[in-house]
């Protein structure tokens, strides 16, 4: 028995390593291709450009994978991370001159507020038995519509909240002397929920509700509790993306933050966690963060000579492109999984039934 559990996860790692494995080479091939198109692709200032971008999606995705696990789903991350940074700011009244104790001040206030969010769309889905979808959708129309008015009173004004450009903010979150540091919190934190994904309670019991939440309910799991996790880390990871976004782009629109939220989604289902739940791939999350990135920076410098469409719209299409294959090819793949798997129940009911 021990052997069989054995094979099983070695087959399953070996599945993961190959499809990660796909998803670099296409990166490559995709980042060799708009280096021929445009040469100044593969220019320092334009790695470092998409370093930066990268890493609060990267956040972002690793949070929502969590929930994806699960069989759900999270609208409301893109909007949680915009507006608790927007929220943290015209309290504190952050700006450029804004003295160190005030910035402190705005981490805390950001975390709490994704912990609420989270924990808000948790109660939801799992103890009022909300649709996900549902859910999230209204805590992205209440977070968003909350923290702007919010602001306003605090400020008001309906301009942008602003950060400071420079200092120790930009040091911990984005560039310390130069060197993109924003990648290294991106590796820690990746570290952290492949432990907490694999390694833990946590993880195994979020993996099992999305595989049979039935099952696992009456194996005697708390769904309900479990679920609410998730969702905290979702709703906290979108906060902590948010401390990465404002430390390289100090200027927020009360507005911004609208379809952020699909695009770290995409970077998860491309990655190769399940749309349905019972799996997921960390590793994968990062890589289909990492290939969005790619595209879209690519798209803006290959369309950069007037070419008199939008490398925005263009983006958006190729990456709907992306996310349906990977979609279908997720639903291929249990498919034939599931064709293996009912001719072995037979051979084993056959071998079960008492010879004549």
């Amino acid at each position: 028995m021990s052997n069989n559990k054995t094979l099983t996860k070695a087959k399953s790692l070996l599945s993961g390593g190959k499809q990660n494995f796909v998803i670099i080479l296409a990166a490559i091939v995709l980042f060799v291709v708009f280096y021929l198109i445009n040469p100044g692709f593969a220019s320092k200032g334009n790695l470092l450009t998409m370093t930066k971008a990268l890493v609060p999606y990267a956040i972002l995705s690793l949070g929502v994978t969590f929930v994806i696990a699960t069989g759900g789903i999270d609208l409301s991350i893109g909007t949680v991370c915009f507006g608790s940074a927007v929220l943290a700011g015209a309290l504190c009244k952050t700006g450029v001159s804004a003295d160190e104790g005030t910035l402190w001040l705005t981490i805390p206030i950001i975390l709490v507020t994704g912990l609420v969010f989270g924990l808000i769309n948790g109660v939801l889905v799992a103890k009022c038995k909300i649709a996900p979808f549902i859910a999230t959708l209204g805590s992205m129309l209440f977070s968003r519509g909350l923290t702007a008015v919010v602001a306003e009173a605090a400020r008001g004004t309906s301009s942008a909240i602003k950060y400071p450009s420079t200092g120790w903010f930009q040091k911990i979150f984005t560039n310390l002397n130069g060197f993109p540091i924003g990648i290294v919190w991106v590796l820690v934190l990746t570290v952290i929920c492949m432990v907490v994904m694999y390694k833990t309670k946590v993880g195994r019991y979020i993996l099992a509700i999305g595989s049979n939440e039935e099952a696992a309910r009456l194996s005697g799991i708390n769904t309900d509790k479990y679920k609410i996790i998730a969702y905290l880390i979702s709703g906290v990871f979108a906060a902590l993306a948010a401390l990465f976004y404002v430390a390289a782009n100090p200027s927020l629109n009360l507005a911004a933050g609208n379809g952020m939220e699909l695009d770290a989604v995409a970077g998860v289902y491309i990655g190769g966690t399940s749309t349905t739940g019972g799996s997921a791939t960390i590793i994968g999350t990062i890589l289909g963060s990492m290939i969005l990135v790619i595209i879209r920076q690519g798209l803006n410098l290959a369309m950069a000579g007037g070419v008199g469409i939008s490398a925005t719209n263009i983006t958006y299409a190729v990456t709907g492109i992306i996310v349906v294959g990977a979609v279908m090819l997720d639903v291929l793949k249990k498919k034939n999984a599931a064709k293996v798997k009912i001719p072995v129940e037979e051979k084993k009911k056959q071998e079960s039934e008492p010879k004549v």
